[in-house]
């Protein structure tokens, strides 16, 4: 027992703990708010296939949601990449009514929309029927055509696709996309160098209070959280939309890094210094339409 006492009594004077996994920014936590999604669940993309976890930290006001189920905000989402086509509501009614009106009439013995009268009344019969049926496949696809379109793909330099180009009338382009790599690098960066001020400029005021309180654990106990040799790997569009003068998006995003823990003396006290870790994570990213950059303002992990 004495040997045990000793250690436990280096280990709090020291200020060492239990190694610690995920001591990168955000801690491996979901934090943050997206706005009125922020207790929705993310659509899903090919980068995050599987659900996001919920929020375990956020200071938006929660309100009702059916979190995982699907589209709990209808008009920010965004279908999942091969799923069938959605129906367009108003020409499903429509061509209902054309047909239930045709099929009244032929039960009241009227013919189908008052036609099936005399010699003729089969050939007229299935002229009304020819007509019918290409006015409501012409309409169907005139109006049902942009529900049926899948997201495009965009290729990034050095191999690194983004996918998707946006929704709900909010267009992500390819310097958005690029700004959100590098945010993803220098916020990675300030963290390690604990510069505060920098990361102020990058993420609200949220998330650099979370960030503020984990680095002030780290030099509570005498340790530092490097992140260093950030690659990005890939990522795409899981939605974006907006909210009064305010634009949000949402991006699933595949990395890879060295993430060590070390003590005040520089020994290694959690992670590796030569054993990479891949991470993947939905960053949301927010900005002011037509002023300011785009800044983070959640990261939610991947299930």
């Amino acid at each position: 027992m004495r040997p045990l006492s000793i250690l436990l009594l280096t280990l709090a004077t020291t200020g060492l703990s239990l190694p610690q996994a995920d001591a990168r920014p955000g801690g491996g936590y979901s934090v943050g708010s997206r706005g009125s999604h922020t207790y929705a669940a993310p659509p899903p993309t090919r980068t995050a296939p599987s659900y996001a976890r919920p929020m375990d930290r956020s200071m938006a006001p929660r309100a009702p949601s059916n979190y995982g189920q699907t589209a709990p905000y209808a008009g920010g989402m965004q279908r999942p990449y091969g799923s069938y086509p959605q129906r367009h509501p108003f020409m499903t009614g429509f061509a209902g009514g054309l047909l239930g009106a045709g099929l009244f009439g032929m039960l009241s013995g009227h013919g189908f929309l008052g036609g099936m009268d005399g010699i003729t009344s089969l050939f007229g019969f299935l002229i009304q029927v020819a007509i019918i049926g290409g006015i409501i496949v012409w309409l169907l696809r005139r109006f049902g055509g942009a529900a049926s379109r899948g997201p495009s793909v965009m290729s990034r330099s050095g191999g690194t696709p983004f996918s998707g180009n946006g929704n709900n009338n909010v267009v992500i382009t390819p310097d958005d996309y690029r700004a959100f790599q590098r945010l993803l690098l220098d916020i990675q960066a300030a963290w390690s160098a604990q510069n505060m001020r920098a990361l102020s400029a990058m993420a609200t005021p949220e998330m650099v209070s979370y960030f503020n309180e984990q680095l002030s654990d780290y030099a509570s106990r005498s340790a530092r959280n490097i992140t260093s040799d950030v690659q990005f790997i890939q990522g795409d569009l899981s939605e974006a939309w907006r909210e009064g003068n305010l634009t949000y998006a949402t991006v699933a995003m595949r990395y890879s890094l060295i993430d060590v823990t070390t003590d005040a003396m520089g020994n290694v006290i959690d992670g590796s210094s030569t054993e990479r870790q891949t991470v993947t994570e939905l960053w949301t990213f927010v900005r002011a339409d037509g002023r300011g950059n785009w800044v983070l303002s959640a990261i939610q992990q991947a299930g």
